[in-house]
């Protein structure tokens, strides 16, 4: 035979039992519960045609995403200057917001701020050709790390399309994830192939 439960100290097990539903003349009370007391302790199953709002769980709503174009504006605009040393800047998340994110000179520094976990546009310089013909192209780069959620991802697509209103010249764009697409000759490479805007380099 099947052992019997232990008894708890509150007292010998009870019977499950169905306790009468509650009464009064409040209408939103009508069919609300009946409850049922268990060997685990109070489990409570609700049967109603008003769901209590207790039991409801907000959905956070997503903020649309805006872009600070005044000082957007103003870093891309130090890239194309070529009185500047500015080769790159970043636009990055601020909240709900795209603002300016920090810019150089050197490539290299541009690519260490492409990190796994953060999304963001870059807007680069290059050189490209050789002594006797330089050409300077322009690039937008969307990086989007490889542990982004799919939401974001997805959702990065979408914003591109506001940092563009500020980004307008540009050879190519390019959508990267994987740093090795990052390489400067990779990117060099592709901008000779692109059809685009090209920009004489100032001689001094």
């Amino acid at each position: 035979s099947e052992p019997k439960a232990a008894a708890s100290p509150a007292g010998p097990l009870q019977t499950p039992a169905r306790l009468p539903a509650p009464t009064g003349q409040n209408p939103r009370l009508r069919s609300f519960v009946w409850g049922f007391v268990g060997e685990r302790g109070a489990a409570t199953r609700f049967h109603s045609s008003e769901t209590p709002s207790s039991l409801l769980t907000p959905v956070p709503k997503q903020m649309a995403t805006k872009i600070d174009k005044e000082a957007c504006r103003e870093a891309y605009n130090l890239v194309r200057d070529d009185g500047t040393d500015v080769n790159w800047v970043t636009f990055k998340y601020d909240g709900s917001t795209i603002v300016p994110g920090d810019q150089g000179a050197d490539y290299e520094e541009f690519t260490r701020e492409c990190k796994d976990d953060i999304r963001l546009f870059g807007f680069v310089r290059f050189t490209t050709g050789d002594a006797m013909s330089k050409r300077v192209k322009f690039a937008l780069i969307t990086w989007i790390g490889e542990s982004v959620s799919g939401l974001q991802r997805a959702k990065t697509g979408t914003d591109k399309t506001l940092v563009k209103e500020v980004v307008q010249n540009f050879a190519k764009e390019f959508v990267i994830s994987d740093h090795k697409e990052l390489e400067e000759e990779y990117i060099k490479n592709e901008l000779k192939k692109a059809g685009g805007a090209n920009y004489d380099a100032q001689n001094e």
